[in-house]
């Protein structure tokens, strides 16, 4: 069809797509996290839950 013009979407190949970036920087953050206030948090765990058993 010679008369209609193809749309061309913007190509971001090469773009890192923002999920992508957002999902990866969460996992950091949450790698971060548990490693500093891992044996922290599983202290308190091991705490309440010997509280609750007796």
């Amino acid at each position: 069809m010679k008369g209609i013009q193809r749309l061309d979407r913007h190509d971001e190949r090469g773009d890192v797509p923002g999920w992508v970036m957002i999902t990866v920087m969460s996992a950091g953050l949450v790698a971060l996290l548990a490693a500093a206030a891992g044996p922290q948090l599983q202290s308190m765990l091991t705490q309440a839950l010997s509280a609750v058993g007796g």
